[in-house]
């Protein structure tokens, strides 16, 4: 069976490595190709996990709009499909890349698996564009692999048949893991990973911060910097902020934090770099989708700033606790999190145990 994995971001290419070896190691003929939706954070994570792209769009332009970059990959895919003639290609979650490869295979005749699907808001601004990603991929998909029972319902819900829907885990646990062990090798080497260790205090809780969700953009950001100001007046805290690229982001960010007591700004940091963050971690604050998956497999509390999330599991189980953007909601729920926070009594990830990439493999190698 001949299968094109297509991604074209950061947090794609880390949950689909682990499918891609897994494909590889059990024979089946298997072929990459990468957009460049992002560039130099995509790179990051294929030489961290070893994968060669067969094929290399790279679309990634500054300033580019979405109808600019979802024309580009509809016209560079196709020559892509027509090449590789693959009898499925396997998209992932909620990209622009993930929507416009699913439509251009449709329109080939090629059969779409997509990985990681169901997740829903019903709010087509939050997460925009992704929500709207989703259920545009969802539509045109053959095969759903989906990571909880509740991402499965939504599915069944939309008119989607059973024998569709393969519940699997995510495969961001199975990345994890595996990066978790490599980084944890007494013969790994990672120059950030040390400049993080001589730098961060050992002796204070560090609050972990990301954020790059264009509904932020503007008064939340600022709401989210002036609360992170006031809780790093506190002696017993460092916060460290990978601060995003994108300049809505970016400017805000270093105009209200550069330069302030206890408050690390770095750029965007690699893959394990930021696995070993999250371990060293006493709590996680982000907008992030990926990190409310991986953080209950670590242990660590998830603030989320945002007002709804695709991922209840995560809110329902007690991991991650919706705070949206308001200042005074996010500096009282993290300093509740500082002074009262001793671990969770239910410790199993509703996001799975690692082997979502196995249960994919299971699924295809019946399909053949």
């Amino acid at each position: 069976m001949k299968i094109l994995l297509c991604f074209g971001t950061r947090p794609e290419a880390i949950k689909m490595s682990p499918l891609y070896h897994q494909l590889k190691n059990n024979n089946f003929d298997v072929k990459v190709c990468v957009t460049a939706q992002h560039r130099e954070m995509l790179d990051q994570v294929l030489d961290f996990f070893e994968i060669v792209p067969d094929y290399d769009l790279d679309l990634m332009k500054p300033n580019q709009t979405l109808n600019s970059l979802s024309a580009n990959i509809l016209f560079k895919i196709d020559g892509v499909l027509n090449e590789a003639e693959p009898d499925m290609v396997l998209v992932h979650g909620d990209t622009t890349t993930s929507a416009m490869v699913a439509l251009a295979a449709f329109h080939l005749g090629i059969k779409v698996g997509h990985v990681e699907a169901g997740l829903r808001t019903f709010n087509k601004q939050a997460p925009f564009p992704e929500e709207i990603n989703r259920q545009i991929t969802s539509r045109i998909a053959d095969i759903h692999f989906t990571p909880t029972t509740a991402a499965a319902q939504n599915l069944l819900q939309e008119g989607i048949l059973q024998k569709n829907i393969i519940e699997t885990g995510n495969t961001v646990i199975d990345a994890l893991l595996w990066t978790v062990d490599k980084i944890g090798c007494a013969n790994y080497s990672n120059p950030e990973i040390e400049t993080l260790k001589k730098n961060l205090p050992t002796n204070k809780k560090i609050v972990l911060v990301t954020g790059h969700r264009r509904e932020n953009f503007g008064g939340g950001f600022v709401n989210l910097c002036e609360a992170l100001l006031s809780v790093s007046e506190r002696e017993d805290v460092t916060i460290v902020y990978p601060v995003h690229l994108n300049p809505n982001v970016k400017d805000i960010v270093y105009d209200k934090l550069a330069g302030k007591k206890n408050i690390y700004l770095v750029p965007p940091v690699s893959y394990p770099a930021f696995v070993w963050l999250m371990q060293k971690s006493f709590l996680i604050v982000t907008d992030s989708g990926g990190i409310q998956e991986e953080a209950p497999t670590l242990g660590k509390p998830v603030l989320v700033t945002r007002t709804v999330s695709e991922r209840p599991e995560g809110v329902a189980a007690g991991f991650s606790t919706l705070v949206g953007t308001d200042r005074k909601k996010i500096k009282y729920s993290i300093e509740e999190i500082l002074d009262h926070f001793t671990g969770f009594e239910n410790t199993k990830n509703p996001y799975g145990c690692g082997d979502a990439s196995n249960r994919i493999i299971e699924y295809l190698n019946d399909f053949i």
